[in-house]
């Protein structure tokens, strides 16, 4: 054989060499190219996710904001629910606006700098700003073609686990087209109502439509609102008298609309864990071994909700 440092060794060592580097350039051109995207996951506040809760999950939220005597303060971060409740009782009136423009322009642009592709899933559009927010920072970005902005059309607990289920099946490898498919299905399995106690918080807000507008008043009258078709404001569905009376209507309401315990419940609730218990012993007593999960209200949504108002929601995902 041919010893190692000989001449006819080091030809055969180079062209070894030339060979391998090619092969070994064509393997880097070939993952380079066939790299997957990333794809993120973001929202806004209406998830009950604050920043930091959120970013431990691998989601961005842009929270949604509140403001109190000309005083600007982003929902989870600046204020807290309990100091939100000091202010009412001091008589200010608190109003809501949807996240920033230019917060979520610059997250958009970070998150697809190099390639990746962004699912923003929005709160209900017929609810809030908050999607037209999005919309406008999607054609104003860097990256507008791998930026993707849905309605979710409910907010709070479904709105969660839309997320929820978005970032896992990114996390599994599923396409964008995959995931805002899932998210389109699942809003069509989904239905919510609200039991105020307040009810000018929802007049001042503007969110509840034509005679719904009417409810409670000096009839003294415990209303129930519903969320509207696709997400478009609050309806009135009943009034009632009791408490006890108003959960036994909801409930029935999501029974005879065929919902079930293959379905995830959800109440949220502003300092009113009385009422959300009465609606979760009511919803295990008809639906045998179904989800019930419990949440208390952001700041932002005791603005529109008013203090102990109880949203009851349910939603089945696709």
């Amino acid at each position: 054989s041919t010893p190692l440092y000989s001449s006819a060794a080091s030809d055969v060592y180079k062209r070894q060499l030339d060979v391998l580097t090619s092969c070994d350039i064509y393997i880097i051109v070939y993952l380079k190219r066939g790299k997957k995207r990333m794809i993120h996951i973001i929202s806004d506040s209406s998830t009950l996710y604050s920043i930091e809760s959120a970013k431990k999950k691998g989601l961005s939220i842009v929270p949604l904001n509140i403001s109190v005597d000309s005083q600007t303060y982003r929902d989870f971060e600046d204020i807290t629910s309990t100091q939100l409740l000091t202010m009412i009782e001091e008589h200010k009136i608190p109003k809501t606006s949807q996240p920033s423009l230019g917060e979520k322009i610059d997250l958009y642009n970070e998150l697809s700098k190099n390639g990746d592709e962004v699912i923003d899933i929005a709160m209900a559009s017929g609810l809030s700003g908050t999607y037209q927010t999005a919309m406008m920072a999607k054609d104003s970005c860097d990256n507008p073609d791998l930026v993707h902005v849905i309605d979710s059309q409910t907010l709070c607990g479904p709105h969660r686990l839309m997320v929820d289920t978005a970032l896992e099946m990114a996390n599994n490898g599923a396409s964008a087209k995959d995931i805002v498919k899932m998210i389109i299905q699942s809003r069509m399995q989904e239905e919510s109502y609200l039991v105020p106690v307040d009810f000018q918080f929802l007049v001042r807000g503007g969110r509840i439509k034509g005679l719904a507008a009417t409810l409670g008043g000096a009839l003294k009258l415990i209303p129930i609102l519903k969320k509207g078709v696709d997400g478009i404001g609050l309806d009135k569905f009943g009034v009632s008298r009791t408490y006890k009376k108003a959960v036994n209507m909801v409930v029935e309401d999501f029974k005879n609309n065929g919902f079930d315990s293959n379905y995830t419940f959800y109440i949220s609730h502003a300092f009113n864990e009385d009422l959300a218990m009465m609606f979760e012993k009511k919803i295990n007593e008809t639906f045998e071994g179904v989800k019930v999960v419990i949440y208390p209200l952001s700041p932002a949504f005791i603005t529109q909700g008013g203090p102990g108002c109880v949203a009851v929601q349910a939603i089945k995902m696709a």
